[in-house]
């Protein structure tokens, strides 16, 4: 029996601006992707209520709700990845982004190639791996403080096998800390390991990320005993994280 045909990523977005949504949407169209398009967080609901979506490009400038209250609200319910689109490049937008749960953020305006990039290493990030790729390899899991880390199927379990969800930024963060335990990471690095990209090097959405992670995995993130501070320098994974290839 032949396999049913596998349907094109499912892009939502959400901007009260009706030129960039047909932009995005006929460039992405044209890339083989799915598109939706809502105009305000009513009609993003009512998209969501009604179809799953891979991504969403949201924008930070709403009427009614904006985006970094909707991004909140997502977060809350969905791991959803969330790209926010902001038409001000200021740090303090993109680290409450971060903060609140966003997996990535494009300054307006933007160059149409980019935000594909973006969308792709997104998408290309959260997918696990695929048997066919890891064949001839064998999947790294990590064991540290009651905590399984399943790199291959891109989990976090608990010692009762509940999965602790996380973003895929919050992921990506987690895997490069637990692979370097020990080691002090400049954000420099954590931003290039996680990211794949330089920014700029006093960008504070390392630390955003890290916060977040902190409040997932830290039995206090008020005193952090996994993911410890290094003054001037960065961040160290104290806990001893136990290898074992499945």
């Amino acid at each position: 029996m032949p396999n049913a045909p596998t349907l094109p990523e499912h892009i939502l977005v959400v901007d009260d601006d009706s030129r960039i949504r047909h932009m995005l949407s006929r460039y992405f169209e044209e890339e083989g992707y799915r598109v939706s398009l809502a105009g305000d967080g009513q009609e993003m609901r009512e998209c969501l209520d009604k179809q799953s979506v891979d991504v969403i490009l949201l924008d930070l400038m709403l009427p009614g709700e904006d985006g970094l209250t909707l991004a909140r609200d997502l977060r809350a319910r969905s791991d959803v990845p969330i790209i926010m689109l902001t038409g001000r490049n200021d740090v303090v937008d993109r680290v409450v982004g971060l903060e609140v749960g966003a997996d990535d953020y494009i300054a307006k305006p933007f160059h149409l190639r980019e935000v594909l990039a973006r969308v792709r290493g997104v998408l290309r990030r959260r997918q696990p791996r695929r048997s066919s790729d890891v064949s001839d390899q064998q999947i790294e899991i990590y064991y540290f403080e009651g905590l399984r880390l399943d790199v291959g199927r891109r989990q976090l379990l608990s010692d009762d096998e509940s999965e602790i969800p996380l973003t895929t930024g919050e992921f990506d963060m987690l895997c490069v800390l637990v692979k370097h335990a020990g080691r002090v990471l400049q954000r420099e690095l954590l931003m290039d390991l996680t990211r794949g990209r330089n920014l700029d090097a006093f960008d504070r959405t390392i630390d955003a990320q890290i916060a977040r992670l902190r409040r997932k995995i830290e039995r206090d993130p008020s005193r952090p005993a996994l993911i410890k501070s290094v003054r001037g320098v960065g961040y160290v994974f104290s806990a001893r994280a136990t290898r074992q290839h499945a």
